[in-house]
């Protein structure tokens, strides 16, 4: 989205979530993570995760590409299809191309081989936490920016756009019949409601919502 400013702060909290039927690798894996301050949950099938939690969580996955039941690859293909786009890192004992190719086609971070070094792994999962933050926080002010927008009053829309437009206070008060003290006070209600202090950013974001809408 546009670059808006943030209008209330909002915590980001991420787990990494890792998926192997293997007990030795989960159990790896949530030692080296938790020893450097991730807060970690395992599960040692699709089926468990889903049956325990959200698939929208904040934070990545690490799945294995293969495991009895649905597999990394295809648990991949049902988040895409719900729109729930959890940045993914790949782990298989058994990786080839073809099988390489299809997950980082599908928007994942990295395909790592087993044995996993630790540093190729961390830096994969801070490169996911990151882009994870990055969409949620725009997600997060994108919904914002609409709630404001909403908020306004029929005649602050009036004056919103003819604000864009660039008309003086002087010249909106005589196209609308009201007075110049009048759009003065609801211009003043747009830029608090909707959390700006220029023109230049309420031309933006008026942008940004004739965009998305």
């Amino acid at each position: 989205m546009a670059s808006v400013s943030p209008r209330s702060h909002w915590e980001y909290l991420p787990t990494v979530v890792i998926v192997d039927d293997d007990a030795n690798v989960r159990e790896a894996l949530f030692g080296l993570l938790t020893s450097v301050g991730f807060t970690v949950a395992v599960f040692s099938s699709v089926k468990e995760l889903v049956a325990n939690g959200p698939l929208d969580q904040s934070g990545c996955l690490i799945l294995d590409v293969r495991m009895p039941g649905q597999s990394g690859l295809e648990f991949q293909e049902q988040l895409l299809r719900a729109n729930a786009r959890r940045p993914i890192i790949f782990i298989s004992g058994h990786a080839d191309v073809p099988m390489s190719v299809r997950a980082m086609k599908g928007g994942a971070i990295e395909f790592l081989t087993k044995p996993i070094r630790h540093q190729d792994l961390l830096e994969a999962v801070n490169r996911a936490i990151e882009k994870d933050r990055i969409q949620r926080t725009d997600m997060h002010l994108a919904e914002e920016t609409r709630d404001a927008f909403a908020s306004l009053t029929r005649r602050e829309r009036e004056i919103m756009s003819l604000v864009i437009l660039g008309h003086r206070n002087k010249q909106i008060a005589a196209e609308l019949g009201i007075s110049e003290g009048t759009v003065k006070l609801h211009r003043g209600n747009v830029m608090q409601k909707m959390q700006i202090s220029s023109l230049a950013e309420l031309i933006r974001v008026a942008q940004w919502l004739d965009c998305s809408g």
